[in-house]
């Protein structure tokens, strides 16, 4: 008779697969369009806020100051972890979904309607940063909701490649964001400078618009109704996770710098010294971008469903000796000046190495707390690894590029120094893919 309750309660939380196909669109297109917002951000810093919000300094300098309002946003997202985290864990993963995309949307039109330094003076850097910061809190709270929607519905053997669909959706939305960009970066400079960088931001009303329909049509996680209705006493989740769990909050939060650093590096820096450096067509390396977009998705489908055979620690492991022995020809190809070199350097360090660490890291997150605090133990540890990760390395890059006078080598050693935290912590922690959710704790 057990054995019958136990089979009922594993179809009752597992998704049916037209009821998983909804799940999952909704979990990606959710999470493309409010990285659509946040991408679109770190694009502009690299090849326009410098010149728009920080005016009478020199490119170098205007370039450290629009990163630092990047890694405010960056660094905002740990709060939006823990505020969103522990509304999900007591209210529910849709609701809280829900809300953030509607704050995303609302933040990235006001950005988009933003006047300039010469208009309002210093008031415009500090709005920005303000709106970044609000930009920061909404995605520190959509990741993990959108990532267990998915993994908490879906058969153990596919966990690692539902949790994907969330991360899968951010190289979706840089595309769409990063084509956007660059298609407004084709009209005249002055055209472009003035209002012509303002139309992807203000566009995402519309986006923000038919992911909410999607979104409000997505049912809640039935692991987590169970939890909640098995909970006699509830406790604050966030002290629960450190106080009960900060061994393992550690782990997701060193197990995920060193994908994050990839992205900020690569994805952010790398942007801007093409540009402003080498002096490459802003066009042309948004362009070079979008397309290392469309390569990141395809090996992150690859790396989860290879978790889903061999464990997530092997896949993740893979992904940072990769890095360690890839950082410096990294660095050499993303000096060569060419657009092709640019594309390269941008697809071994987006595709190949952050593609491998990030693909299964959901999964591997999501499996180290119990579902009672699993939104906000995921959510932080994230959150504060992007923080850290993508939120430090285009201001690390960019002043260690002043300081080693235009040479890129210490850019690859604090690289490679982020890395070797992720993959320490990797080494120490344990696999997780064959645990029952019900069973961690």
């Amino acid at each position: 008779m057990a054995g019958t309750d136990s089979a009922q309660s594993a179809r009752r939380i597992e998704a049916t697969p037209q009821e998983m196909r909804r799940i999952l669109a909704s979990s990606f297109v959710g999470t493309a369009i409010e990285y659509y917002d946040f991408i679109l951000y770190a694009t502009a810093a690299s090849v326009v806020f410098g010149t728009v919000f920080f005016t009478g300094v020199g490119p170098g300098v205007a370039q450290i100051l629009a990163f630092g309002t990047l890694a405010a946003g960056y660094f905002a997202r740990p709060l939006g972890g823990i505020v969103f985290g522990h509304l999900g864990d007591r209210l529910g993963r849709k609701s809280m979904l829900v809300v953030t995309l509607v704050l995303m949307g609302l933040v990235s039109t006001l950005i988009g309607l933003l006047p300039t330094t010469e208009q309002i003076g210093v008031a415009a850097p500090l709005l920005l940063v303000l709106l970044r910061i609000l930009q920061g809190v909404a995605v520190g709270g959509e990741w993990g909701g959108a990532m267990l929607l998915g993994f908490e519905r879906a058969k153990k053997e596919s966990r690692g490649f539902a949790a994907s669909f969330a991360y899968m959706g951010a190289p979706a939305g840089t595309i769409v964001g990063t084509l956007a960009l660059s298609l407004a970066s084709t009209l005249p400079r002055e055209d472009f400078l003035s209002w012509g960088w303002r139309v992807p931001f203000l566009f995402s009303a519309v986006l923000a618009g038919v992911g909410l329909v999607i979104r409000l049509k997505t049912a809640e996680s039935a692991v987590f109704q169970e939890a909640v209705e098995a909970v006699e006493e509830k406790q604050v989740p966030v002290g629960e996770v450190l106080t009960r769990y900060p061994r393992r909050l550690l782990l997701a939060i060193a197990a995920g710098i060193s994908g994050q650093a990839a992205q900020g590096l690569m994805g952010v820096w790398a942007l801007g010294y093409a540009v402003t450096q080498l002096q490459l067509s802003p066009t042309s390396v948004l362009n070079v971008k979008a397309l290392t977009g469309v390569c990141v998705i395809a090996v992150v489908v690859v790396a989860a469903r290879l978790s889903d055979r061999i464990g997530r620690r092997p896949v993740m492991m893979g992904g940072n000796v990769a890095a360690l022995l890839l950082a410096f020809p990294i660095m050499f190809l993303l000096d060569a000046g060419s657009v092709w070199a640019v594309f390269l350097a941008l697809l071994l360090g987006l595709a190949v190495i952050q593609g491998f660490v990030a693909g299964p890291y959901g999964a591997f997150a999501a499996e180290l707390f119990p579902t009672r605090i699993r939104y906000t133990g995921t959510s932080m540890g994230y959150q504060i690894a992007a923080a850290l990760g993508a939120g430090l390395m285009p201001v690390i890059a960019s002043s260690l590029v002043l300081v080693g006078g235009g040479s890129l080598w210490l850019v690859a050693l604090a690289w490679m120094g982020m890395t070797s935290i992720g993959l320490v912590a990797l080494v120490v922690a344990k696999e997780g893919k064959d645990h029952d959710l019900r069973d961690i704790g």
